[in-house]
């Protein structure tokens, strides 16, 4: 497994149709609720010190199969204010908690973060079983804060610090992949929540 940096077209353009998916957007917030993210607005959070967005591949291929972020990095305080994932097709829900978890060595290890949070919708139970996979603790909820489908859902709050993360060592994957055929939906767990 490789996580590569959001720094060509063709992976921005990947990322965006992963991201402009209502089954995977439905379940973020950039911000202003949920909405598919555009090509450029990956482009601009690409280029900000304010995000960390890597495309991550499996173990016997270079083609990228989802995305991760650490957005709101915030250097002077060495936190992230959330962390994401979203995966290309439920196939490669195997690889989630391992692309993750080599995201926050690099944030922890390489960009000096103290902390890392992260929320799910309450009813996002993979997401929930990912974070603590991940050893994030539960902090807390936030009321009738996310909207699917015009019902009200909460959302659940994690957090990690640096002592407690551990990289998930490098294991093939327990399920089996295919290359991504174009056109055809995501299927599968919803991402992890963003704030």
């Amino acid at each position: 497994m490789e996580l590569l940096p959001l720094d060509k077209p063709e992976f921005i353009r990947l990322a965006a149709q992963w991201l402009g998916r209502e089954e995977n957007y439905k379940w973020l917030d950039f911000g202003d609720g949920a909405q598919a993210l555009s090509v450029v607005s990956l482009r601009i959070m690409s280029q900000r010190d304010l995000h960390v967005l890597r495309v991550f591949t499996p173990d016997d291929s270079d083609l990228p199969i989802g995305i991760v972020a650490l957005s709101d990095i915030r250097r002077h305080s060495k936190t992230a204010g959330s962390l994401w994932m979203v995966l290309a097709r439920k196939r490669y829900a195997g690889y989630a908690a391992r692309a993750v978890s080599k995201l926050l060595t690099f944030g922890f290890g390489e960009l000096g973060l103290q902390a890392v949070s992260a929320w799910t919708v309450e009813s996002n139970v993979a997401g929930r079983r990912v974070l603590e996979r991940l050893r994030f603790r539960y902090v807390g909820r936030q009321r009738r804060r996310h909207w699917i489908d015009g019902r009200a859902y909460d959302r659940l709050l994690y957090d990690l610090l640096a002592r407690e993360h551990r990289e998930i060592a490098d294991e093939p994957a327990l399920t089996a992949h295919a290359p991504p055929r174009a056109g055809r939906p995501r299927r599968g767990p919803p991402p992890l929540g963003a704030a």
